[in-house]
């Protein structure tokens, strides 16, 4: 019978973690750096927490106060992340709009206005020239005193590299001197530490400083990245930091995890303005354990963080979203075919830039291009500025650029893609105008982002990875935006010019508005993000929330579905899966299919020709002899057996735990010495007389290891590891201990049988 009083158990007849001193030794339970946690641990132990304060709570008022605070903490949490990060994404919004427009221009009411609030109080400003005004100079004007004429267009040309250089100079400067791990996206190192992973000081107060400001610089030095993929890094750094207020969740790797995935939600959210978008991007893309409180949380976090971006406004136009759109004309179900083209180039696109961009990183991690990462961003930078400034879509900002191609022609439209030849229009009720024949501008708008369009394909593959923040959800959609925006046009003057064919016919009469460029433009954006990243839920729902474009979910859909099975037929993995094992960081994937007909005993160390393995007698051991175990192997657990001839199976011990235990009792507990032994039984058997005194270290074993037979399928190991979140599984053969499989062992099994390099997989 169990014990179930106090004294050695704990309520729930689980020792407590140390005989000899009820209180539970600092730092048993916690994890190495690079190190996976063991979620069904962390379970349990939160299960213990909340069990203690439920029983408690009975008590007294104080401790029923205490119940009470401890299941708000997680809201309260909540709160705190969403207000931080849409505090966060504000000031990154304002100030990268504003030092995008120091590369062309000052104001001189006051240099920190940007272009359009410069212009916005001035009373010379005319309609038609309404970025022009007599507060805003050029750098032309202001050093030169003219705007016109070549010398002008040089000096022009020459501030807006130099600005670039400068800006891509600090940013790399900054993550390289003070948190290195600020660069790229983060993406794909937070599904991995949502996975139970630890990577220590990623998501540190360091790597959240330095990231929010070199973030600024990147999407300011004009290079082809946007600001996405980092705020949900930043996000999930704000929720890691405010973590550490709050005991629950500073304790146990799984509660805080739980924070991290509502925290993706919450970047997604205040990059794109897109709250629902978010909670299913993190349940689709990021997050590795999703449960439904953590679905109400991530909602809760998300609308928090919409709401303070909202209220500081960045974009000046009172929306949240980024490119808002303000067409509602219907779409004929013929243009369908046009939108699954747009859907196969998306896909096609996004398989050659995940192989182009994995080979260029691959190339980077193997040469001695990895060596210069200051010079290459600085290189990659004066390329893009030389070779965007000509052009005015790619001299402006991508987001501006998204959003002129998302655009429809209104009457009062003064951009060069609205220069479309007169037709004497009688004013009907509704706003749309009838499809028209292009102007020359138009065609000449059509050469520039035809020439913008393969500028933008080759130049994001070198940049993104680059030793600078930089994300990637801009630069796909500006892709396939102009890819969309050409074929849009391409279809209106088709339709203008042959509104007699069989295609048009019946729908499309002369003088009506059958085709919106805008349309195509978002369908393009759309596929090419969805090919990238493989996303297809959450794209669908971030794309409208982002425009606002609730009639087009249907082509939105259709785009997404066809880009996704053209790219997966290409190649099975999304841009972020593609990155984790270029880094050969430790993940399950949970979408891939394990295939092969191998069994436990063919994965399972030791193997045939290797020493037996290292395991812990459950009362015959000294310290002396643990010890020196310990020190001869790297192993990060043991595990205990009745005796060497047994090799029955009693438990498992971490490494972390039994070193810090065994310290713990040589400096508190009397009489401890290299020679004493240690017992991991229930009750310790009577003593010779002199010898010193035993260290009972039952508690600190987990009585409950997963075993599986050696004869076990490997495909329901992996199953096993992926559902439960394991770091190790323990194989029997009729109940005698065999071996050990550990994540890393299936990670590497998995390697193998795909034919790529085992020893790829940083673990420790």
């Amino acid at each position: 019978t169990v014990n179930t009083g106090t004294g050695m158990y704990g309520s729930n007849g689980v020792p407590k973690l140390m005989d000899l001193l009820d209180e539970p030794v600092p730092g048993v339970g916690t994890y190495e750096d690079f190190n996976t946690i063991d979620w069904v641990r962390e379970k349990s132990k939160d299960r213990d927490h909340h069990r203690e304060i439920a029983t408690k709570s009975k008590e007294s008022a104080l401790a029923l106060m205490k119940s009470i605070s401890d299941a708000f903490s997680g809201w309260l949490l909540m709160l705190l992340v969403g207000l931080m990060s849409g505090a966060l994404a504000g000031g990154i919004d304002i100030s990268a709009h504003w030092m995008t427009d120091l590369k062309e221009g000052v104001c001189l009411n006051g240099f920190w206005f940007n272009h359009e609030h410069c212009c916005w109080n001035s009373n010379e400003t005319t309609f038609q020239e309404r970025d022009k005004c007599p507060n805003w100079k050029s750098w032309a004007e202001l050093i030169v005193g003219t705007n016109e004429g070549p010398f002008a267009y040089i000096m022009n040309y020459l501030m807006y590299v130099c600005w670039a250089l400068l800006f891509s100079f600090l940013a790399v400067s900054l993550v390289r001197a003070f948190a290195p791990y600020a660069c790229g996206s983060g993406i794909p190192e937070i599904k991995t530490i949502l996975s139970g992973f630890i990577i220590r000081g990623y998501l540190g107060k360091w790597t959240l400083i330095i990231k929010t400001i070199t973030l600024v610089l990147a999407v300011s030095s004009g290079l082809s990245l946007g600001k996405e993929g980092p705020l949900v890094h930043v996000a999930c750094c704000c929720g890691n930091i405010l973590c550490h207020l709050f005991t629950k969740y500073r304790r146990n790797e799984a509660k805080r995890r739980e924070v991290l995935s509502a925290a993706a939600a919450v970047g997604v959210s205040v990059a794109f303005g897109a709250p629902i978008g978010g909670v299913l991007f993190s349940l689709e893309e990021v997050s590795y354990y999703f449960p439904l409180k953590t679905l109400w949380r991530s909602f809760f976090a998300a609308l928090v963080a919409a709401f303070t971006l909202r209220s500081i406004n960045p974009f000046g136009n009172s929306r949240l979203v980024l490119f808002y759109v303000e067409f509602h004309s219907p779409w004929h179900l013929l243009e369908l075919i046009p939108f699954v083209l747009l859907g196969i180039f998306g896909g096609i696109w996004g398989a050659f830039f995940i192989r182009a961009n994995i080979a260029w990183c691959r190339r980077r991690k193997t040469t001695r291009l990895g060596h210069y990462p200051v010079l290459e961003v600085l290189v990659v930078t004066a390329v893009t500025a030389l070779l965007a400034f000509p052009n005015s879509y790619t001299c402006m900002s991508t987001s501006e650029l998204i959003s002129e191609l998302f655009n429809d022609c209104g009457l009062l439209d003064s951009s060069q893609l609205c220069n479309y030849a007169n037709v004497s229009v009688t004013k009907s009720s509704s706003d749309a105008l009838p499809d028209r024949p292009a102007g020359q501008d138009v065609y000449t708008a059509m050469w520039q982002l035809s020439l913008a369009l393969v500028f933008k394909m080759l130049i994001t593959v070198v940049t993104f990875g680059m030793k600078v923040p930089s994300g990637l959800f801009i630069p796909s959609m500006a892709v396939g935006a102009i890819a969309g925006r050409l074929l849009g046009v391409g279809m209106e003057q088709l339709a203008y010019y042959h509104h007699d064919w069989v295609i048009f016919r019946g729908w499309c009469s002369p003088g009506a508005d059958c085709i919106t460029p805008g349309l195509y433009a978002m369908v393009g954006a759309t596929a090419c993000l969805g090919g990238v990243t493989r996303m297809t839920v959450s794209l669908v729902v971030i794309m409208f929330e982002l425009t606002g474009g609730l009639e087009y979910i249907v082509p939105l859909m259709a785009a997404t579905m066809t880009s996704k099975w053209v790219a997966d037929a290409l190649g099975r993995e999304g841009i972020y899966e593609a990155h984790i094992r270029l880094n050969g960081y430790p993940f399950l994937e949970p979408k891939e299919e394990f295939s092969h007909k191998t069994l436990a005993m063919d994965v399972m160390r030791p193997r045939r020709s290797d020493p037996p393995l290292s395991v812990i007698m459950q009362d015959g051991m000294s310290v002396e002899e643990v010890e020196s175990l310990i020190a001869e192997t790297s192993y990060s657990g043991f595990p205990v057996v009745v005796s060497h001839e047994s090799q029955r199976l009693v438990g498992f011990v971490q490494r972390r735990d039994l070193v810090i235990s065994i310290e713990n009792a040589r400096q508190h507990q009397e009489g401890v010495v290299s020679a004493s032994r240690i017992f991991f039984t229930e009750y310790t058997p009577p003593q010779p007389p002199n010898s010193p005194p035993p260290l009972k270290l039952r508690g600190i074993m987990d009585l409950s290891p997963f075993t599986v037979t050696d004869h076990t399928a490997m495909d329901i190991v992996v199953d096993i590891f992926r559902k439960l979140g394991l770091r190790q599984c323990l194989v029997t053969h009729n109940g005698r201990l065999l071996g050990i499989i550990t994540k890393k062992d299936i990670l590497k099994h998995m390697a193998q049988m795909a034919n790529r390099d085992p020893d790829s997989i940083l673990f420790n």
